[in-house]
């Protein structure tokens, strides 16, 4: 595997690493069909934890079976797949070696209502992706939530002994919670805000959703106006981000939400591509729409990404 130079320049935004975290992720980026390109797609399938079995899997009957997700990610060439603890070990054996993957080490549910102070139940942890032959640990935070401290300070010991063991980590950071309006869960402040955030606390790959073009806190509108941060087009709203990541120092992937219309969602992968955005992490729109169908949009996706489309 011989890295590209985007592949280089990448990881020269890891100074502190370990040899043994940046073959991790440069695994990651070299692998698929976007490999090297520093453009990524993977695959998440964490949703059966967050919503359900039935709410998950019941649109396409084939995806309860955990080696369809498994297949269906190497199968499109896709960059990376990822999961909870049980999900990885239906499909570890089979495919061993044949994508990386990343471990889903904390997740909720929706049986537990809680809306002021929601968190997450660690359900892994760094041994497991070890024995399993994961590339990296992936883990929740709920900025805005009355747990959130609690929640960045058992990412702050998982991120230290993934480290420690060459592991890299994957934040998904979803501002959510009291101190969060249900629009600013995707507000432009907010979702910067948010992956700022992780990038802090020491994630070498960000997930955060989309950005709308609304602002939740007053004294940020306030500094987003008088500095002329531009906010109409999705596109200069994912730079944003993007540059409140360390200017781009690390990687970064945006969600695909809730299955939705294919134009929508090949709009919003351009808007990643033109705003330096690193790809899609995009679960439901997949897996939710048959094989065929969800092969033919991922096709379309990484097309999109190496600027073919």
């Amino acid at each position: 595997m011989k890295l590209t130079q985007r592949v280089k320049k990448i990881l020269a935004g890891y100074e502190s690493d370990n040899p043994g975290t940046k073959a991790n992720l440069a695994r990651i980026l070299m692998q698929g069909r976007l490999g090297g390109s520093g453009k990524l797609v993977i695959l998440p399938v964490d949703q059966g934890f967050e919503h359900g079995p039935a709410r998950s899997f019941a649109a396409n009957p084939p995806a309860y079976d955990p080696h369809y997700h498994w297949q269906l990610a190497i199968d499109a060439g896709l960059s990376a797949f990822a999961a909870p603890l049980g999900m990885i070990e239906a499909g570890a054996s089979t495919f061993a070696g044949s994508i990386p993957t990343i471990l889903k080490v904390n997740s909720a549910n929706s049986l537990n209502g809680e809306s002021d102070a929601p968190t997450q139940a660690i359900t892994a942890g760094v041994g497991d992706a070890l024995r399993l032959g994961c590339s990296a640990i992936g883990y929740t935070i709920y900025p805005g939530s009355q747990q959130a401290y609690g929640m960045i300070e058992d990412l702050r010991e998982l991120t230290e002994e993934a480290k420690s063991v060459g592991l890299a980590v994957v934040v998904w950071s979803y501002p959510r919670g009291a101190y969060v309006s249900k629009e600013g869960e995707t507000a432009f402040d907010i979702v910067a805000y948010a992956a700022h955030m992780a990038a802090l606390a020491g994630a070498h790959i960000i997930k955060v959703k989309l950005p709308m073009d609304h602002f939740d806190l007053a004294a940020a509108k306030k500094v987003y106006e008088e500095e002329g941060i531009a906010a109409e087009n999705l596109s200069d709203r994912v730079k944003h981000v993007v540059q409140s990541c360390f200017e781009g120092r690390r990687i970064v992937v945006f969600s695909g939400g809730g299955k939705k219309g294919l134009d929508g969602l090949y709009d919003e992968a351009r808007a990643i591509r033109d705003g330096g955005g690193n790809g899609s992490i995009i679960g439901r729109n997949t897996f939710q729409r048959p094989r065929e169908d969800a092969m033919v949009m991922l096709d379309t996706l990484i097309n999109i990404y190496k600027g073919k489309e």
